[in-house]
């Protein structure tokens, strides 16, 4: 009989500012500011690390309301955070949430490039969609894509995303300064991409 194939269990820690409660951040013990504290970031992180978690997990949303939990009206965009938390921690993991249907693929495509190489590769993204309506607002749109149409946004957007970080073999730059060659052409790769006429 087979060996089954090993399993392991990956263990992460979601950095909320003071938690998903709409009171909590009254409590006597609680930090009022955290969601916009580094320094307590920088601590959590480095617990988290220390305790020999997989990962850290900063969420995000794109719309936000008088009824929204208070501290979500003011919190780190993921990006930033998490290149910033790159830089005070070794080994974890740095996942964040960024939605397709509010950025565009080379953007996003960049940014979490630059997180991977900034923290030695260990950027993760969480994809979502943006399910609220109010959403559209922040960005100028006259109305939220629905649900099928996100989802197919989605698909295509992910498609395009890997086949931009495709586009550049790890071995491309060769950076030889005697013979003047910054990178090989032959390791390039253009992405010729045509968006679907159905989105």
């Amino acid at each position: 009989m087979a060996n089954p194939k090993k399993r392991q269990l990956k263990l992460g820690a979601l950095l909320h500012g003071v938690g998903g409660s709409t009171s909590m951040w009254r409590h006597p013990e609680a930090q009022p500011d955290a969601s916009v504290n580094f320094d307590l970031y920088r601590r959590w992180v480095q617990t988290a690390e220390a305790g020999k978690l997989d990962l850290i997990f900063i969420a995000d949303g794109l719309y936000i309301n008088e009824k929204s939990i208070p501290h979500f009206l003011n919190r780190f965009e993921p990006i930033s955070i998490l290149s910033a938390l790159a830089a005070v921690s070794t080994h974890i993991g740095l996942v964040g949430t960024l939605s397709t249907s509010y950025s565009e693929p080379f953007t996003v495509a960049r940014q979490f490039g630059s997180l991977d190489v900034i923290s030695g590769g260990r950027a993760g993204w969480n994809v979502v969609t943006s399910p609220l309506e109010g959403s559209a607002l922040n960005y100028g749109k006259k109305e939220h894509p629905e649900h099928d149409k996100r989802y197919r946004i989605a698909t295509e957007y992910l498609e395009v995303t890997r086949g931009l970080w495709d586009s550049w073999e790890d071995d491309a730059f060769v950076r030889n300064k005697e013979t003047g060659v910054f990178f090989d052409p032959e390791k390039v790769h253009t992405l010729d991409h045509e968006a679907s006429s159905s989105l």
